[in-house]
Formats: structure tokens, C-alpha cells, sequence
């Protein structure tokens, strides 16, 4: 799955199905490789998200304090 423009919510929701998988089901070695990394990646995206809504939330902010 890729992270790219996948939104915040989608991204939680995938985590949850990760960490549920893990936790119901006797995963294989190589499977629980490949949903580590998935969830690093949507880890990393919505990190990003976060910040990019922060810093537009300031922006917006900045914006009205110069009015």
C-alpha cells in the first residue's frame, strides 16, 4: 500500500488493521515484515500530515494577527 496522498483518518484506520492482524493471528516471520514496514510508512505519512497542518494552522494565525 502506498502512503502517498493517503488521508489521516485512512492511514489510522490501516494501523488499526495492522495491529489487530499482529495481535489475533500467528503471523508469519516474513508477513510481520512486510506490516512493520507498512506501518512505518503510514507512521511517517501521518507525522508528515500532522506537521503540515500544524504549520498551516500557525500560518493561518500569523494571518490573523497581522490584520
Amino acid at each position: 500500500m502506498s502512503t502517498t496522498n493517503i488521508k489521516y483518518s485512512e492511514s489510522v484506520k490501516r494501523l488499526e488493521e495492522i495491529l489487530e492482524n499482529i495481535d489475533r493471528y500467528d503471523v508469519g516471520i516474513d508477513e510481520l515484515a512486510e506490516l512493520v514496514k507498512e506501518a512505518t510508512a503510514l507512521i511517517k505519512n501521518c507525522r508528515s500530515l500532522l506537521k503540515n497542518t500544524e504549520q498551516s494552522v500557525q500560518e493561518s494565525l500569523s494571518a490573523l494577527e497581522e490584520d
